[in-house]
């Protein structure tokens, strides 16, 4: 009874290898084309840039910008087929023209003056309560500078 149990498991086994799923064929595009591109200009975000892109059978060529944190604007043109591969040019171009230079003398640093600290003088068994001084109100003193120099 086994025996016919492992045959008949084998039989099923078998009859289910054979059967091979059809694949769909895919339809290539033998010249294929597109052409895209977007344009983000996000004054609330400071997000600024785009790109385009086109395609004529196996040769892409497009560009992109960025505007990048210190305030240049990077261009990257770029090409791309079987033969010579990916290229890019990368170029860069202030967004604005900078001023002249203006020579400003720095303000005056003064020092605060100094300010003497109140005697403490507490009222003790050989110094009578009439001669006991209150401390003088609390001293402001002015802020200090920040440093030229951040560690």
């Amino acid at each position: 009874m086994d025996t016919k149990i492992v045959v008949f498991i084998c039989m099923v086994g078998a009859a289910c290898a054979s059967v091979v799923p059809v694949a769909p064929v895919a339809r290539l595009d033998p010249y294929p084309q597109y052409a895209y591109g977007y344009d983000v200009q996000d004054a609330l975000t400071g997000d600024y840039k785009g790109h385009q892109e086109q395609r004529n059978g196996d040769l892409v060529t497009g560009s992109y910008t960025v505007v990048d944190p210190d305030g240049t604007r990077r261009i990257v043109d770029y090409a791309a087929d079987p033969l010579n591969g990916f290229n890019a040019v990368v170029r860069r171009e202030p967004l604005v023209v900078a001023a002249p230079a203006r020579v400003v003398a720095p303000a005056p640093v003064v020092a605060p003056a100094p300010i003497a600290p109140a005697p403490l003088v507490a009222p003790g068994p050989f110094l009578p309560r009439a001669h006991f001084h209150a401390p003088a109100p609390a001293q402001f003193f002015a802020p200090r500078l920040p440093s030229p120099y951040y560690f």
